[in-house]
């Protein structure tokens, strides 16, 4: 399925979202040429308070300050979200969601499950729940943008696939096709001695489905050699110049509480690069 509709989700609270991330955002939607939607949402800040400490505290006043905070925060992101998007020449809209802040990704899953891939960044300074949930709750696959400072605008030149024989892995395969056959090159990558593979079906069986989409294509394998996969991973994409590494993401949820897979865990935490993941 070609990728016609994306979702860009922008954080207001308690920090906002880097404008860097928009500019790649807008710069990855631009290699595929979809309308792209940003939503922010005013997030409302529940505070509890007992008797005590109402009387010594303005809770409410608190309150409102912080969703103020967000507000002004959303409205800034959704500016330049808007400038941006203009400057690319992408069709687009900005959606303004209020909210209170538990709630939030929530509401970025809601309306990624109407949209083709949604896009939404990982935070150093706090944790990937908002991530996490978008890529366990949509159905639809989740770009995720690093928030740290990048040197260079984002290019689509090459592409790092991680293939371990698995649905998961064929899964991401096919929701990323739009994205393969726009980059210059892709790099299918099995990692082996990390864990037992069904070698029976090799990664130059996945090299001959996808040049048969056009596609140039290199298989590599990688030998664990004892270090997690999600390093090995990382550092295989870092010495290809990768722009996206692609791959399927593994965990359930309990009571919201996800159960993540290794290298899911390890990316998930600190992206290196922008990652596309399926679950």
């Amino acid at each position: 399925m070609a990728i016609k509709d994306v979702l860009l989700t922008l954080t207001s609270y308690p920090e906002p979202t880097p404008v860097s991330v928009i500019e790649d955002a807008v710069s990855f939607a631009s290699s595929l040429g979809p309308h792209i939607a940003a939503i922010a949402c005013e997030a409302r800040v529940e505070i509890p308070g007992t008797l005590l400490s109402s009387l010594l505290v303005d809770v409410a006043a608190i309150a409102a300050g912080e969703a103020r905070k967000s507000l002004k925060n959303a409205q800034d992101l959704l500016a330049s979200f808007e400038s941006a998007a203009q400057r690319a020449g992408l069709p687009h809209e900005t959606i303004l969601e209020r909210c209170v802040t538990y709630k939030v990704p929530d509401t970025f899953v809601e309306y990624s499950r109407h949209r083709d891939l949604t896009i939404i960044s990982v935070s150093e300074s706090y944790d990937q729940w908002y991530a996490e949930s978008v890529i366990f709750g949509s159905g639809k696959p989740t770009l995720v943008l690093p928030e740290r400072h990048r040197t260079k605008s984002f290019e689509l030149k090459t592409v790092v696939v991680a293939w371990d024989f698995s649905r998961t892995a064929a899964r991401a395969i096919a929701d990323a096709m739009p994205v393969l056959e726009n980059a210059q090159r892709v790099r299918v990558v099995t990692v082996f001695n990390e864990k037992a593979l069904d070698t029976r079906h090799s990664a130059e069986e996945v090299a001959k489905n996808l040049s048969r989409h056009g596609i140039d294509v290199t298989v590599d394998e990688v030998d664990a050699a004892a270090r997690p996969i999600g390093e090995v991973l990382e550092s295989h994409a870092d010495s290809c110049s990768a722009d996206v590494l692609v791959m399927g993401a593994y965990g359930h949820s309990r009571l919201r509480e996800f159960i993540l897979g290794g290298a899911t865990r390890s990316l998930l935490a600190r992206p290196p690069l922008p990652i596309l993941f399926s679950h």
